[in-house]
């Protein structure tokens, strides 16, 4: 096939209706083959001779969408200097918008030979071509008819957190051919069930095109939450129904549409800290065959290793302006081609790391600064790695939010009854201002959660007090210990009665606190419908019913949805519930009421003796709602309901006296998470008179004169 020289720029493979351009970076190779396949698997190699800047490109008028293609790179192999080429091996595009096939674990996907006398001594000649996944040239054109991505305030947004096949495998309103795919979820009847949520974004577990560890195959598991990518700008071909030559891009953009239709934001979980080629002895399939020393942090003091900031066995190099081309090229093409709205980085602390301390002002947080598409769309922080030094919880620059870790431990302990200062909660509550606020962050900053996908579902914290991860085939070590669960006095299911009420109202409670609190709180899917992994606290292995959403409905999950859904709608009609600014603690125009004020059970503002006690079981926060502090989207001053919420985290009932005075003259309860109708209005009570709040429970009172 005759070819032209092209042009270095676009990298990967662009198609353009006349013909497709490749253009591949290596720094260090000495030659490059485009391999191109036919229907059959029959290869065709075509040595690219032009080299600009290290990108070796070609222009092939014959090649259209659909081609299936690799390269193999040539070079040195010299494993003590970083150098890994072997052209035995065929790499995948990292820039390749598609990718077809699957991993077949042989040892022909290794670089280095098996029977060398040491390790990655001597390379390793065995072809791979039969069991390496191929990159796909894609036609881009997609009828987006008015589309856009969407740009929900910050401080409306109510993130709900999926997986796009766990969200949909046994749903029996989406058809089979459908289940597990972008466009099963994509159906009426899942955006009818988001809808009904009220949730602004759902941010999906990677979908970037990724591998299956090695040992998980070999134990009969696969890596279900997907944190193994090896293509940047694929979607992962086996959530598509509609096949792999380019159908699930289509299908990709499809779903997009059609959630947007609907309002609702996608957030991508990204992971750029890492690729699926694993350690110094993992398989040669993308990076690590096309430029070693390039793409990966490489020992300074052995060469052969690579540092590793993310448990995975690699990291990839930060300091290298192809790297961070790399990623940033990914991050507009989702935006601008795929119309995603957000994205939360996985590790994102490694993402920082210039040399080995983290650096907010690294390189990659002032490229996305100044990036005039990236720097408009969500952006979410998973602000630490497993480094030293890699917890970095609100450290990060003014344009991030971030998963907020303290949070969750904090919310968590309050209502197990755990030892916690009052102070600690104080600030979770009111947005974490102690740690956002001094650099210039707002309450958005703070993505709250109770749970997410990595560690028990809601039902799960309330019914185990330990790990139970025998099916991950591990002997129980992997997952956290550290989960601050409760079982409620028996571990496991039970028919106990007074058990499961207890297990149900702690449920609504750490509900309700998420999104009662300032921030952006997230929920993680299927905790709305009592979703359950029988105490499995890591199940990134289980492609299967335990992490899979199951949709026959008891009644007390139909309960528990309405609920959530009913929460939704209060936080949002409530302003006062998700301010854009801190409160202050001060009077509102010389009203003598501040903006918030915390209080005893006895009717009594807290004394600064009383917030050094420590830990607090029973509080009142009142929220003045006379006036918002972030004004309207035109200027206008918000006004809001004032509300007052009184939370019991003690076993017994506790008797809340309402203040007396400017604080209010009546109040009505229109949230008590104790009764079986918690969002049903309650009893009104004047100024001086006492509320009872039931063991481990809270009430939201709103005022009414």
């Amino acid at each position: 096939m005759s070819g032209w020289p092209g042009e270095p720029y676009p990298l990967g493979a662009t198609y353009d209706g006349r013909g497709t351009n490749f253009s591949l970076f290596s720094e260090h190779a000495d030659g490059v083959g485009l391999c191109l396949f036919d229907d059959a698997g029959r290869e065709e190699q075509i040595e690219l001779t032009e080299v600009t800047a290290f990108c070796w490109h070609a222009r092939l008028p014959d090649v259209g969408a659909g081609q299936r293609y690799g390269y193999r790179v040539r070079g040195p192999y010299r494993p003590a200097e970083g150098l890994l080429y072997n052209p035995t091996k065929l790499v995948l595009d990292p820039y390749a918008r598609a990718i077809e096939g699957a991993v077949r674990w042989d040892e022909a996907v290794f670089g280095y030979a098996f029977d060398a006398p040491q390790a990655d001594e001597r390379r390793n000649a065995l072809d791979s071509s039969d069991c390496v996944p191929r990159s796909v040239v894609v036609d881009p054109s997609f009828d987006w008819g008015s589309d856009v991505p969407l740009r929900t305030p910050w401080h409306e947004t109510v993130v709900y957190e999926a997986h796009v096949r766990g969200l949909t495998m046994r749903h029996p309103e989406v058809p089979p051919p459908l289940r597990g795919t972008f466009a099963g979820l994509a159906t009426p009847a899942l955006i009818h069930h988001l809808e009904h949520l009220g949730i602004t974004a759902l941010e999906l577990l990677p979908v970037h095109h990724f591998v299956d560890d090695r040992q998980l195959a070999e134990r009969g598991l696969v890596n279900y939450w997907g944190y193994n990518s090896i293509g940047f700008f694929a979607p992962h071909a086996a959530y598509s129904a509609a096949g792999q030559r380019g159908g699930q891009v289509r299908e990709f953009k499809a779903m997009v549409k059609a959630l947007h239709a609907a309002g609702i934001e996608v957030i991508l979980d990204v992971v750029y800290n890492h690729t699926g080629e694993g350690g110094a002895l993992g398989p040669t399939l993308s990076l690590r065959g096309i430029d070693n020393d390039a793409y990966y942090r490489l020992d300074p003091a052995d060469r052969r290793r690579y540092i590793d900031y993310t448990g995975t066995g690699n990291t990839m190099n930060m300091r290298h302006p192809h790297v961070l081309q790399l990623i940033l090229d990914s991050l507009r093409y989702w935006v601008l081609e795929m119309h995603v709205d957000g994205f939360r980085f996985d590790l994102a602390a490694t993402l920082a790391r210039e040399l080995h301390d983290v650096d907010r002002l690294s390189a990659f947080f002032d490229l996305i600064q100044q990036d005039p598409v990236v720097s408009q769309v969500k952006l979410i922080a998973e602000p630490w790695d497993v480094g030293e030094g890699g917890y970095q919880v609100g450290n990060f620059p003014p344009l991030w939010s971030e998963w907020n870790g303290r949070y969750r431990d904090t919310v968590r302990d309050y209502w197990r009854g755990a030892e916690r200062g009052v102070a600690e909660f104080a600030y979770r509550l009111t947005g974490s201002s102690d740690l956002y606020a001094s650099n210039g962050r707002r309450p958005y900053a703070s993505i709250n959660f109770v749970t997410c996908h990595d560690g028990f579902t809601l039902r799960d914290l309330v019914s185990y007090d330990r790990k139970h991860n025998r099916a991950n085939g591990e002997q129980g070590r992997d997952g956290s210990d550290d989960n601050r669960s409760w079982n409620c006095g028996i571990e496991g299911d039970t028919e106990d009665p007074e058990v499961r009420s207890l297990r149900r109202r702690q449920q609504r409670n750490f509900l309700a606190t998420l999104l009662l609190s300032q921030g952006v709180p997230m929920l993680l899917g299927g905790d709305e419908i009592d979703r359950t992994q029988r105490g499995n606290n890591n199940a990134y292995c289980q492609d299967n019913h335990l992490s899979w959403f199951d949709w026959e409905l008891t009644p007390w999950a139909r309960n528990l949805c309405d609920f959530v859904a009913a929460l939704v709608r209060l936080r949002q009609h409530h302003p006062v519930l998700h301010r854009r600014k801190w409160f202050e603690g001060r009077p509102l125009h010389g009203s003598g009421v501040s903006d918030i004020g915390w209080f005893t059970p006895e009717g009594k503002e807290m004394t600064d003796l009383e917030w050094r006690q420590g830990f607090v079981k029973s509080i009142g926060v009142f929220l003045n709602g006379d006036e918002i502090a972030s004004p309207g989207p035109h200027g206008e001053r918000v006004r809001d309901d004032s509300l007052f919420v009184l939370l019991n985290a003690h076993h017994e009932v506790v008797d809340f006296r309402m203040p007396l005075g400017r604080w209010g003259q009546r109040w009505t309860t229109i949230l008590d998470t104790f009764r079986d109708e918690p969002l049903s209005q309650g009893p009104s009570r004047r100024a001086g008179q006492r509320v009872a709040v039931e063991g481990r429970s809270l009430q939201l009172l709103r005022r009414d004169g």
